[in-house]
């Protein structure tokens, strides 16, 4: 009842194909304004939302809050693209023979992934309460 030798060499060059992708989206996500460099890059900084505004200071912490949001969404993506490209590697060559480096990796992205989904959870358990600026009691 085993595999036929056939089907199990389609199964690998689907593999590899499949691995060649993945790294395709990962390298395209890293040139495309959505990696997490670029979007780190679009900050803007405080004095664009007015000098002595109390409300600018509001506007200027909801801003980055907001954009915190993408930004860690897009590293997680690319770690979890990065992880997926290990495992097909791991499914290749067999999971016990990947080089050690390549397993710390992948647990380490893991890792992270398990890390953001732990801080979203918290951020929902925390009631959803919508940000408040101290200086103008205004609530966003």
């Amino acid at each position: 009842m085993g595999v036929p030798a056939g089907k199990l060499k389609g199964g690998l060059e689907s593999l590899e194909d499949f691995k060649k992708r993945v790294g395709g989206i990962l390298g395209d996500l890293e040139k495309s304004p959505a990696s997490p460099t670029r979007i780190g890059q679009q900050e803007v900084g405080r004095s664009s939302f007015g000098g002595e505004l109390a409300e600018a200071d509001g506007v200027y912490t909801q801003n980055n809050r907001v954009h915190a949001r993408p930004t860690g969404l897009s590293r997680v993506l690319g770690a979890q693209i990065e992880a997926m490209g290990i495992a097909v590697h791991g499914a290749d060559v067999g999971f016990g023979n990947p080089e050690d480096d390549l397993k710390r990796r992948f647990w380490k992205l893991q890792g992270r992934a398990l890390e953001h989904r732990q801080q979203r959870e918290a951020e929902k358990r925390s009631g959803d309460r919508k940000p408040k600026d101290e200086a103008t009691e205004v609530t966003y």
